[in-house]
């Protein structure tokens, strides 16, 4: 058996190491930093989010915006590209803090995280190759469709009597196949096509609004992080105010934003 002045040395020496632990603890880079924000964004929608072919960066609408409101709240940005359909199982399990990816605000979204204050006025349109006919939504009955998995697109495409729809993880990949003759159309969000077509004249598409697709986008966050919403929409109102988000937005899209978006969506 030790004896007692034994025992003292090496409980003191003991002492001194979990102190020595601590101290070094206290400015270990694997603390967590409490001024991150976490942004989950599929960039793969034109001009919303998407990566420079050039610099490999993130940009976009959406990041612009994400990345101002988070110099407001005082939290750094980081961000991490995440297949649409998954945006809101990571917000569930707090992989992410908050989802900027041009997502629609819907009642059944709505009933698994929370919105932001809406931040775009948006719409779906039907593209299709310049030469077929397509004047109504009557013409795509029994026809081939390509949407974008998991989204509001791919929810109406599903309504139309007697269509196939292929569902694909990334809007372009919808585009890229009605452009190789997979499909008779695709149902896209309509600044998705207008940009589409811009950028590519050569392909010869055109597009039509879908009809009575009035809705909005916002910024969703996990239903248990009330706090983080209302710092968020505080720096959009305020974004709004000091003339920021009309900078922004006409940067983007080339128009003025629309001053009749309302602040908040309710549901019946």
């Amino acid at each position: 058996m030790l004896n007692s002045k034994v025992k003292k040395i090496i409980l003191g020496g003991c002492m001194l190491v979990m102190a020595a632990s601590l101290v070094g603890g206290c400015g270990s880079s694997n603390q967590p930093t409490s001024n991150k924000l976490v942004v989950g964004t599929n960039a793969t929608f034109v001009p919303f989010e998407f990566k420079d072919e050039k610099t490999q960066d993130y940009t976009g609408f959406d990041i612009e915006l994400i990345r101002a409101i988070g110099k407001r709240i005082n939290k750094d940005v980081e961000l991490k590209n995440v297949a649409f359909d998954a945006l809101i199982p990571a917000l569930n399990t707090h992989d992410i803090d908050v989802a900027a990816s041009g997502m629609t605000i819907t009642k059944a979204r709505s009933e698994k995280v929370l919105f932001s204050s809406p931040y775009y006025e948006n719409a779906l349109a039907v593209v299709y190759k310049d030469g077929t006919a397509v004047n109504s939504l009557d013409d795509l009955k029994g026809k081939k469709i390509a949407a974008q998995l998991g989204t509001t697109g791919a929810d109406l495409a599903h309504k139309i009597e007697g269509t196939t729809v292929k569902e694909f993880d990334h809007s372009n990949e919808a585009l890229l196949e009605l452009q190789n003759g997979g499909v008779d159309a695709t149902v896209i969000d309509l600044p998705v096509a207008q940009y589409y077509s811009t950028k590519h004249p050569d392909q010869h598409m055109k597009f039509m609004a879908y009809p009575n697709t009035k809705e909005y986008l916002g910024l969703a966050i996990n239903k248990d992080n009330k706090a983080l919403q209302e710092k968020i929409n505080k720096a959009i109102a305020d974004m709004k105010a000091d003339g920021e988000f009309n900078t922004l937005y006409k940067k983007w899209f080339n128009v003025d934003a629309p001053a009749d978006m309302p602040v908040v969506l309710e549901f019946k």
